[in-house]
């Protein structure tokens, strides 16, 4: 498999590596200018120039409207989906290009995934969800079946969020919160059962 180039040298970027090497990718450095002073990130470089065989991006910025900025800045639309062996993704799921999608994670049939979606450690996508480009459903985060979740928006970790309900854009889900009902464009929700912050 040709080698890669991670934007962004963060933890979660780390995450990404090792979801890469998990594919198959076996040539991978990072990129990323606001560590000038970093070489490595673990034990991936970090460097300006891509290497030989590293002819593919994939973005690892966590910040949902900086990974929307830097797709449209870096022409990412053709970028891979990565998918560790360690999830569990339905035949009938659709994912957008540079989704990432971690270990332990579920995503069941007729679940639709836009572009350059986080898809994070453990969390589960049940049956005909349909999750917006840049969102972010953090770790052990639960959609039950027919969950809308808008563009850019933030599942945090640990919230769980009832069957048929939709999500607004640029919305964000508190750790832990119990969703019941629909929230609006560009809410701050928390608690059990979720209410504004």
């Amino acid at each position: 498999m040709t080698g890669l180039i991670i934007i962004g040298a963060s933890g979660h970027g780390k995450v990404v590596a090792d979801t890469a090497e998990a594919c198959g990718y076996s040539d991978i450095a990072f990129q990323d200018q606001n560590w000038p002073e970093q070489t490595t990130n673990a034990h991936w470089p970090v460097t300006g120039v891509p290497g030989k065989s590293q002819t593919t991006m994939f973005c690892a910025v966590g910040n949902n409207e900086a990974r929307a900025r830097l797709f449209e800045e870096l022409a990412l639309q053709d970028t891979p989906i990565l998918i560790h062996p360690g999830a569990v993704v339905s035949r009938y799921a659709q994912l957008g290009a540079g989704t990432l999608v971690v270990a332990g994670c579920v995503v069941n049939a007729y679940a639709a995934i836009g572009v350059g979606v986080i898809l994070n450690t453990a969390c589960s996508v049940d049956h005909d969800c349909t999750v917006g480009d840049f969102a972010h459903i953090s770790p052990g985060a639960r959609l039950a079946g027919n969950v809308s979740v808008g563009a850019r928006s933030w599942i945090g970790i640990g919230a769980v969020v009832r069957e048929g309900v939709s999500i607004g854009t640029d919305v964000v889900v508190g750790a832990g919160a119990v969703v019941l009902n629909d929230i609006e464009d560009g809410a701050r929700v928390g608690g059990v059962p979720a209410r504004r912050i």
